[in-house]
């Protein structure tokens, strides 16, 4: 069996429901993981906002305008006035929940619980579509089977016992229809896997299930060797090994979440990139081999800060890195790249919700130097098979660009470069005439 998830682009109109309704409906056995329809997130986002701020009659206002875009979607996607009336049904009883929470006291679960409702939503409409047209089709309930642990870790343990449960539960058919992003955390409260997180469930469900393939559709024909959006003539990547996906997913490229790569790579399930516009199109295959030698593409990544600590400390002494680890981990900071030399330590973070209290706490080392509004510029490829002469070609590529850090060893795929926001594109374009162009 095949897992196949579908983007909010993908299923952001009835057209293109019905687009992917003929992508699946192929007679083969297949779980379809389903996002919200392009834009509804952003939407409950907001809502959310408002209500935290007690914001109560714009809320109000807002859910109004979403009831009604998902109204004129009911009368669209459905043939027979019995289905539209079911489809109004379920967008009545969505939309009863999250009103339920413009009053009273507003809390983190009944934001989780109006942000699940867009793909509640999707998945319900869906499933009744395929139904009309025919198909033996069923909805598989994501909240039945889909948990995070108390470090908001995915507990795959769980996920493989009661995915396998709840598919017994709900009886064979030839399509299954489930929610992405959405699960239920340690307390048993609904809870999320936060932006991009669909393309995470069908890789954990995939794992689970121990699925044939995992597809991941989207609006994109799979990896470019660079972003097309500052970059042009870019190419399509046909196969990319485990690592080289994670690494590329992880620095930036849009198109998959950063974490989808690791539960298909445990269990060495394939994963291709499809593009819902061009189904014809064999996209990027991503599995354990690699596919040539030398670099394969280039990803960056924003909103990075970049943190100097210059201390004499450090100087023939032990210890002292674990000390600023230390400060990190308190604050639940994940660390990008680091440098270090004989009085000070250089790294990056990308999380700055607790950047001043991580000064604060650093200042006692020593000079702590802060800069803000950095990228992270990855150059990903089977390196190790060319190491003469790679790190030559990436530095004689950038000459002139202002490197502020360089983390070359750290992985066998990638070297990272970090540059100020300002030279994002002339850095792409440089890799790209340099190194992509010419065969590399």
């Amino acid at each position: 069996m095949k897992v196949l998830k579908f983007g909010g682009t993908s299923v952001g109109s009835p057209e293109n429901m019905r687009a992917v309704m003929k992508i699946i409906a192929d007679g083969e056995e297949k779980i379809v993981v389903l996002s919200a329809m392009s834009g509804t997130t952003n939407a409950l986002v907001e809502i959310s906002g408002l209500l935290w701020k007690k914001n109560r009659e714009t809320a109000s206002i807002s859910i109004g305008q979403l009831e009604a875009s998902y109204k004129k979607v009911v009368k669209k996607l459905f043939e027979s006035e019995e289905n539209r009336k079911k489809g109004q049904k379920i967008i009545k009883s969505a939309f009863n929940i999250i009103k339920s929470f413009t009053s009273g006291k507003f809390s983190q679960v009944g934001e989780n619980t109006i942000l699940a409702q867009g793909e509640l939503i999707s998945t319900q409409l869906f499933t009744l579509l395929m139904n009309e047209n025919g198909y033996d089709c069923k909805l598989l309930p994501a909240l039945e089977f889909m948990r995070i642990d108390e470090d908001k870790m995915a507990d795959s343990n769980y996920i493989r016992e009661h995915a396998e449960k709840v598919l017994q539960e709900v009886g064979p058919t030839t399509y299954y229809i489930t929610q992405g992003y959405i699960c239920r955390n340690a307390s048993g409260e609904i809870d999320n896997l936060q932006r991009g997180g669909s393309d995470y469930t069908a890789s954990l469900l995939g794992a689970a299930i121990d699925a044939e393939e995992i597809q991941i559709w989207t609006d994109i024909d799979g990896f470019h060797n660079n972003d097309p959006r500052y970059v042009e003539n870019t190419k399509k990547i046909e196969q990319l090994s485990f690592n080289e996906a994670a690494e590329l997913a992880y620095f930036g490229a849009k198109i998959l979440h950063p974490q989808t790569v690791f539960p298909a790579r445990v269990q060495n399930i394939p994963v291709r990139l499809k593009n819902t516009m061009n189904p014809a199109d064999g996209g990027t295959l991503i599995t354990a081999e690699s596919s040539g030698t030398g670099i394969k593409a280039v990803a960056a990544k924003d909103g990075i800060t970049a943190i100097k600590i210059r201390s004499d400390r450090m100087l023939m002494a032990y210890g002292f890195l674990k000390s600023v680890f230390r400060i990190f981990e308190k604050y639940r900071t994940p660390i990008d790249m680091i440098s270090t030399s004989e009085v000070a330590v250089s790294l990056t973070i990308d999380k700055k919700d607790n950047l001043q209290k991580i000064k604060n706490d650093l200042d006692k080392f020593g000079t702590v130097e802060v800069d803000d509004n950095m990228t992270i510029i990855c150059i990903v490829g089977d390196i190790i098979a060319e190491e003469r002469g790679f790190a030559s070609k990436v530095f004689n590529a950038l000459d002139g660009i202002p490197i502020r850090m360089i983390s070359y060893g750290g992985s066998r795929h990638n070297i990272s470069v970090l540059v100020p926001n300002s030279h994002k594109k002339s850095t792409l374009q440089a890799l790209s005439e340099n190194l992509l162009s010419n065969g590399n």
